[in-house]
């Protein structure tokens, strides 16, 4: 995961939400979760939002319209971070949706929304509400992920981010990748080839996986860095280059 800024929804389809959930409060209380999978499932209903959701989803998601929970497949589910099982009223509310990949929607998260015995708060993060890496430690070079609060632990959880082979084994190739990526730009950017060097950058970013570049930048500023890129000092010191961070984190 990395962090994201939410976008504004065309004026349109924001009426159509504000309608559809003014419906289910309109409900009463026993009826509104069958009149939110009701309304959901229609058809008509779903003509008239799914577009501006999904083409608004896929401007905010890492890359090119990357799942905004694992980073590696593609988005193709709307998905409600408290499930409309749980939350009927806001089943159409634009804050309620994040895209995600069709394995992480419908195969790891389902109706799944733990929550903070101490407070009732919920434990999945929603990036763009919180920053990923203030609460998840990608572990160099293995790629596997630490997590660094009970919200970064539920989320390895719920959504297999250390358990799923396939992640990992992408994870390791992304981080391969991304050193390569910061060593082209340095070698660009020596040579003045300042275009060069700024494709670079972009096709960095669009890579899926890109919280491993992400999370490589955030490590590189730790206190233990020199620990956590033990035997990749060339890298740590690539990645502490004011002038490479500069270009590459103005694109994040």
């Amino acid at each position: 995961m990395i962090r994201l800024e939410r976008a504004q929804l065309p004026p349109d389809t924001t009426a159509h939400l504000k309608t559809y959930t003014e419906q289910i409060e309109q409900a009463s209380k026993v009826d509104r979760k069958e009149t939110a999978a009701e309304l959901w499932a229609h058809t008509t209903v779903r003509r008239r939002v799914r577009d501006g959701l999904m083409a608004t989803l896929a401007e905010m998601a890492p890359g090119h319209q990357r799942c905004m929970y694992c980073g590696d497949s593609q988005g193709t589910d709307i998905d409600h971070f408290e499930p409309k099982s749980l939350a009927p009223l806001s089943t159409f509310e634009w804050l309620n949706h994040l895209l995600a990949c069709a394995y992480c929607n419908s195969n790891q998260k389902r109706n799944a929304f733990p929550r903070s015995e101490q407070d009732g708060s919920p434990l999945l993060l929603d990036p763009t509400l919180q920053d990923p890496l203030d609460h998840l430690r990608l572990v160099l070079p293995v790629c596997t992920y630490k997590g660094l609060t009970p919200q970064g632990d539920a989320c390895i959880a719920v959504f297999g981010l250390n358990s799923r082979g396939v992640l990992v084994d992408g994870r390791r190739t992304a981080y391969g990748t991304a050193k390569q990526s910061i060593e082209l730009w340095q070698i660009a950017t020596e040579r003045g080839q300042h275009d060069k060097a700024a494709e670079i950058v972009r096709l960095a970013w669009n890579r899926p996986l890109a919280d491993v570049l992400a999370g490589m930048f955030h490590q590189a500023d730790h206190h233990a860095a020199a620990l956590l890129f033990a035997g990749e000092e060339e890298t740590l010191g690539l990645l502490r280059d004011q002038d490479l961070r500069a270009a590459f984190l103005s694109r994040a």
